[in-house]
C-alpha cells in the first residue's frame, strides 16, 4: 500500500517531466488525472487478490484503450476547453472507477455478491477518502499558517506538492482502509490518528529546522495567537486520542517512539510562541487575548511537558503505558479550571472590555 501510494503521488508529478504543468496545462491534467492515479489503486487491489497474467493483461488494456483516445483524439483547440474534451474528462473518472471494480471482483464481474461488494467498497472508500481529505485540509492550513509566522511563503509547496500528491495517494490508502477494516468502522479515527501523527512530526520539524536555518523569530498577531493555539491543541489531541485507543498491555512500538518525537517537536513550538507572546507583552502591554493565549501555552505546555516526560520514561522502559494515560485523565481538571477562569474571571478582571 505504501509504495503504491507513494507511485501515484510520484504519478502526479511525472508529467512535469515533459514539460506538463499543473498550474498552465490545467485541461491535460482533467482528462488524465483517473489515469495518473487508478492504475495505482488498480494494481493494489490486484495484489491483494492475486490475479493472475491473463487478469492483469485485461486490465491494463481497459487502461490503455481510454488512455491513448483521451490524449490523441483532437479536440477543438479554438475554444479554452470543447463541449467533448470536457465530457470525456468528466465521464472518464467513473468509467476508470469500474475498471478499479474488475480488479476488486479479482476478475469475476459476473458475481452479484461481488459487485455488491464492490459497492459496499466504494462508499467505505468514500467515507475514508473524505475524512483523509479533511484531516490534509487541516494538514495544508497549518503548514502554510505555521511558516508565514517566520515570513516563508509556502503556497505554491502546499497547492502544487502537497495537495495534489496527497490525494493521489490518498486515493490508495483510502482503498486500504476499506479493505483492512470492513466492519469495523467505529475505529477510523484510530486508524487516521496513525496516519496522520507522522505528518504533523513531519511538519513541525521542518519548522523547526526552518527557524534554526532562518534565525527568525515568530511574528505573533492576534490571528496567529489563534492559530498556534488551535494547532498545539490539534497535536495534544492527537496524542491524547493515540492514548485512549492504544492497548495498555502492548509493548514499546515505533508508533510510541514517533508520539515522543511529535510531543517533543510540538513543546518546542510551543516554548517559542511563549517567547514570542512575552515580547510582545513586554512590548505593547496586557490585554485579555494576550494573557488568554499565554495562560493557554503554559496549560499546554505542562501538559505536553510530562507527556514528553512520560513516553522517555516508557520507552526506556522505566514506566508502564498506564502512568501516560493517567497523567492525561488527571489533568482534566487544569483544562476545566482554565476555562472557567477564562469565562468568569477575565471579564470583571479587564472591566468587561
Amino acid at each position: 500500500m505504501g509504495a503504491l501510494a507513494c507511485a501515484a503521488a510520484v504519478a502526479v508529478k511525472a508529467p512535469e517531466i515533459f514539460g506538463l504543468q499543473l498550474e498552465h496545462d490545467g485541461e491535460f491534467y482533467a482528462r488524465n488525472a483517473s489515469l495518473l492515479v487508478l492504475p495505482f489503486l488498480t494494481a493494489y487491489l490486484a495484489w491483494k487478490r492475486r490475479l493472475g497474467a491473463a487478469a492483469l493483461a485485461r486490465l491494463a488494456v481497459a487502461f490503455a484503450v481510454p488512455a491513448t483516445a483521451v490524449n490523441a483524439y483532437p479536440f477543438d483547440s479554438g475554444r479554452d476547453t470543447s463541449d467533448t474534451e470536457l465530457l470525456a474528462a468528466v465521464h472518464l473518472p467513473i468509467l476508470m472507477w469500474l475498471v478499479v471494480g474488475l480488479a476488486h471482483a479479482g476478475g469475476d464481474w459476473r458475481s452479484h455478491p461481488k459487485r455488491m461488494d464492490f459497492v459496499r467498497f466504494t462508499g467505505e472508500w468514500v467515507i475514508y477518502f473524505g475524512l483523509i481529505a479533511l484531516g490534509g485540509g487541516v494538514l495544508a492550513g497549518s503548514t502554510t499558517g505555521i511558516f508565514s509566522a517566520i515570513g516563508i511563503d509556502v503556497g505554491e509547496f502546499v497547492g502544487l506538492w502537497l495537495l495534489p500528491c496527497g490525494a493521489a495517494g490518498a486515493v490508495v490508502v483510502a482503498a486500504w482502509l476499506a479493505e483492512s477494516r470492513q466492519g469495523v468502522l467505529e475505529r477510523i479515527a484510530p486508524a487516521l490518528t496513525r496516519l496522520f501523527a507522522p505528518m504533523f512530526a513531519a511538519m513541525l520539524a521542518a519548522f523547526l529546522l526552518a527557524v534554526a536555518l532562518t534565525g527568525r523569530g515568530i511574528d505573533i498577531g492576534r490571528g496567529l495567537l489563534i492559530f498556534f493555539d488551535v494547532l498545539l491543541g490539534l497535536v495534544l489531541a492527537l496524542v491524547i486520542y493515540s492514548v485512549a485507543t492504544r492497548d495498555p498491555h502492548s509493548g514499546r512500538g515505533p508508533f510510541d517512539l514517533l508520539q515522543l518525537v511529535l510531543v517533543a517537536a510540538a513543546l518546542l513550538v510551543d516554548l517559542l510562541v511563549l517567547g514570542a507572546i512575552v515580547v510582545r507583552l513586554s512590548d505593547f502591554g496586557t490585554t485579555p487575548n494576550r494573557i488568554a493565549a499565554l495562560g493557554e501555552n503554559l496549560v499546554l505546555l505542562a501538559n505536553l511537558a510530562w507527556s514528553g516526560w512520560l513516553y522517555l520514561r516508557f520507552w526506556s522502559g522505566r514506566r508502564s503505558f498506564a502512568a501516560i494515560e493517567r497523567w492525561q485523565t488527571s489533568y482534566a481538571p487544569v483544562y476545566a479550571i482554565w476555562l472557567a477562569a477564562v469565562v468568569l474571571v477575565f471579564p470583571p478582571v479587564f472591566g468587561f472590555a
